[in-house]
């Protein structure tokens, strides 16, 4: 909860400074494409996820001019389908984007992206907690800006296995990967 909080706090101080060098401050929300790892039997692969829409809501702040630092701070619901069982995760995530304009109009990025998991559910099954509610994934994108309205795409990836146990099962040792992989569409606005 300290590192959330940490987090939250200088994304706070980094869109102050952002506003007063100019560069730049606001809202962005969207779909994501996303899936999460396999259930796995002692190691073994037994369930992959299919891939489901999700959404995002969140602010985010730029820092420079042609050349940037974006960090956001992002809630965000990933869902997830294991053999017609729905998985959800909510989880709020704070990347730190170093980007590139060009052209004017268009930007490329790439990032860390730290992530917070407040809450994980796989329907009509009992699933313990993830073993690291921090963890760390990583993004890489671009996009386009016209005045204040911006869109972007980007693609995610967790960078390690985080493992939540299915309890009351008839095996022991039956987990579920909930590291995410996303393609995530969102249009921004700029204040």
């Amino acid at each position: 909860m300290k590192n959330l909080l940490f987090a939250g706090f200088l994304l706070i101080g980094l869109i102050s400074f952002a506003q007063s060098g100019g560069s730049g401050f606001g809202l962005r929300a969207g779909l994501n494409y996303s899936n999460t790892g396999d259930i796995k039997a002692n190691d073994i692969a037994e369930i992959s996820a299919d891939t489901k829409f999700g959404y995002h809501v969140g602010i985010w702040g730029r820092i420079g001019g042609r050349a940037y630092v974006r960090p956001e701070l992002v809630f965000t619901q990933v869902n997830s389908d294991y053999s017609g069982e729905n998985f959800k995760m909510q989880k709020l995530d704070l990347p730190v984007l170093f980007g590139h304009r060009f052209l004017k109009i268009f930007h490329g990025f790439i990032g860390p992206a730290f992530q917070y998991v407040l809450n994980s559910d796989l329907q009509d099954v009992d699933l313990g907690d993830v073993e690291n509610q921090f963890s760390v994934g990583f993004q890489i994108g671009g996009g386009l800006n016209l005045g204040k309205i911006g869109i972007d795409l980007r693609w995610e990836r967790g960078l390690g296995p985080n493992y939540a146990d299915i309890i009351g099962g008839e095996i022991e040792g039956i987990r579920l990967d909930t590291r995410p992989t996303q393609l995530i569409l969102g249009p921004s606005f700029k204040f």
